[in-house]
């Protein structure tokens, strides 16, 4: 298959629990035949959606193009699948290459020896061909292979993306374990917020989830400040379809007419964030402020949606458990309305928030299996707070 050549399959990889969401997104571009797997979502469509997809997609990590899929027996198998099929395609001799390979099963155990029978069968058939071969790199390839083996069945696809999605560009600045920027994006889209009351994030670190909450409330593209995409080398890269779904899309942002405000109590954290901010393009939508979330003084009626993403134990000197119950306290005392969320892979620091969340979510920071923890917050009691909700 020759990319570009009408509709064709894709692939986009997203996090455990954000398929619902990534469906959802796709859908809303335009997405034809979209189908949710197991931390995938496939769908159809021509090279602008391919383009469209890599530029405006919140939830996704990777857009994959399955190339060839066929019944591998061993690794010699593997290695005259690449002698044979016809990179020079999408390849030129003068380019680089890297692969990067997924496999399940018994026979194909070993991904590293798995990546070297591959690239050993592409280079041997440039070499025949051509007298000379492509060079591997491992941080900026011209073009980025994908090999993925399910007992004897492999596939292989181009990755449009090149580096992950959630390389935004943007964010330049970081403090110790910052939140991925697609863990970010769903988190707030998982959260239930649209963008039209205030948001905060109290405990902001370099200011991650209130820049992506800004790009979402400005309808801004989430890779619009990104540098590069995988599909920009390649043979049939046309510069001038992307400008105009740049423009497009481009064409539908708007200024929020919201607060979105982050806060830390760490300078440098805040000067951090401000730098990000600014290189995301959203410093006139976003406020930031030097505070300790424990000092914070009660404001009445704030009806705000606070999402946040505490320490979680691992670098933390002191009591932890202590900190969660501060948490809890600071929610109760000082906000009478708000929607509050926060995500912590600490299950026991949880217990001492001393609120009982009304929605746990269950996802992966990283490597970390995490909830996602709902607390409405109101004045009075529960009784009360529904019979207000039910009169709006």
């Amino acid at each position: 298959m020759y990319i570009g050549e009408g509709n064709f399959k894709m692939l986009a990889k997203t996090f455990y629990g954000f398929e619902p969401l990534l469906s959802e997104e796709l859908q809303a571009l335009g997405a034809q035949k979209v189908t949710q797997g197991n931390r995938i979502v496939t769908f159809w469509g021509d090279l602008g959606f391919l383009y469209k997809a890599n530029l405006c997609l919140r939830t996704a990590l990777k857009i994959l193009v399955p190339i060839l899929q066929q019944k591998v027996q061993d690794y010699d198998a593997l290695h005259a699948l690449f002698y044979h099929f016809s990179w020079e395609d999408y390849l030129n001799v003068d380019q680089t290459f890297a692969i990067e390979s997924v496999v399940f099963g018994n026979t194909f155990k070993h991904s590293q020896y798995t990546l070297q029978r591959a690239k050993d069968g592409l280079v041997d058939r440039f070499q025949k061909e051509f007298g000379k071969r492509p060079n591997v790199s491992k941080n900026h390839p011209d073009l980025k292979i994908n090999i993925h083996i399910q007992d004897n069945l492999c596939t292989l696809s181009l990755d449009s993306s090149g580096a992950s999605l959630h390389h935004r560009g943007y964010r330049t600045a970081t403090n110790k374990a910052p939140i991925n920027e697609v863990l970010a994006a769903g988190l707030i889209t998982l959260s239930g917020w649209k963008g039209q009351t205030d948001f905060l994030d109290p405990m902001c670190g370099s200011g991650t989830l209130v820049i992506e909450a800004a790009l979402m409330a400005a309808h801004i593209p989430a890779n619009w400040n990104r540098k590069k995409f995988g599909f920009q080398t390649w043979p049939n890269w046309d510069a001038a379809l992307f400008e105009t779904i740049k423009n497009a899309q481009w064409a539908k942002h708007r200024i929020p007419n919201i607060q979105i405000a982050g806060s830390d109590k760490a300078p440098s954290a805040i000067e951090k964030a401000i730098q990000n901010a600014a290189n995301a393009g959203v410093s006139e939508w976003v406020t930031w402020e030097r505070m300790d979330f424990f000092q914070r003084e009660k404001v009445a009626d704030e009806g705000i949606h606070i999402l946040t993403n505490p320490p979680y134990g691992e670098r933390l000197d002191g009591n932890i458990n202590a900190l969660y119950q501060s948490i809890g306290d600071t929610f109760k005392q000082s906000f009478t309305r708000a929607e509050a969320w926060l995500i912590s892979s600490n299950f026991e620091a949880m217990k001492h928030i001393g609120l009982r969340p009304s929605r746990k979510i269950k996802l992966f920071n990283g490597k970390l299996e995490s909830r996602l923890l709902y607390f409405p917050i109101y004045s009075g009691t529960k009784r009360t707070h529904k019979i207000e909700k039910n009169k709006t």
